[in-house]
């Protein structure tokens, strides 16, 4: 008899802006083709994030916080709230090659074009101002960041521990993202690590940026 047992989900948290979340995520879409996995899509948000510490950041952070980031993440709100959390993975690439692969920025042309990718109407565009979907956006933020704690960014993983309750981690943060077998070898290593109860953190120092040309 085969094994009609339901994938392991696996929730992941984002955002469209951080080039680490990106290339994090495209990682995750390897490990769904090499274990029996899949990926739920949620949003989190940076500028959310940081909206209380904006005067400890450096000037184009904070530029880029106050300026780029709310309007994609509350574009995105509104298309998983209207539209259903389904949209959430597509959209996410469509965004994603536009902004990271493409170099073409978070600006209204470039997600304009991803809902277009995807056949969500423009009209959601309507939200990049503003969006009476926020409480929804600032719900999913906390829901993730309350896993891993304030210290840490996007993106975060939650997984089903041994005993029922979810491992939950930033990260990783690699460079560029794993295939086949080496995207399974990480995968295993991290929920190895991240099961361990007294497990803080893992790091090493790197010079080089991410590696969008892999992908």
């Amino acid at each position: 008899m085969s094994d009609t047992s339901p994938a392991t989900p696996v929730d992941f948290w984002f955002d469209p802006l951080c080039p680490w979340a990106w290339m994090t995520s495209r990682w995750m879409l390897e490990v769904e083709k090499v274990r029996d996995v899949k990926v739920r899509w949620h949003l989190m948000s940076l500028a959310v994030l940081n909206e209380d510490k904006l005067d400890e950041l450096p000037a184009e952070y904070r530029e880029m916080l106050e300026v780029q980031a709310w309007g994609p993440v509350r574009v995105v709100i509104a298309a998983q709230q209207e539209h259903g959390a389904e949209v959430l993975g597509d959209l996410y690439t469509a965004l994603g090659t536009r902004i990271h692969n493409q170099g073409r920025g978070p600006g209204k042309e470039t997600v304009a074009a991803a809902l277009k990718d995807v056949g969500l109407p423009e009209s959601l565009m309507e939200h990049w101002d503003s969006t009476p979907y926020e409480a929804e956006l600032r719900a999913s933020h906390k829901e993730g960041i309350d896993k891993v704690g304030q210290d840490v960014g996007t993106p975060v993983i939650a997984v089903p521990g041994s005993d029922g309750e979810q491992l939950a981690f930033f990260g990783p943060v690699v460079t560029p993202a794993p295939k086949g077998e080496e995207a399974a070898r990480l995968w295993d290593g991290t929920l190895a690590v991240a099961s361990v109860p007294g497990f803080y953190e893992i790091k090493r120092t790197r010079t080089k940026g991410p590696d969008f040309g892999n992908l």
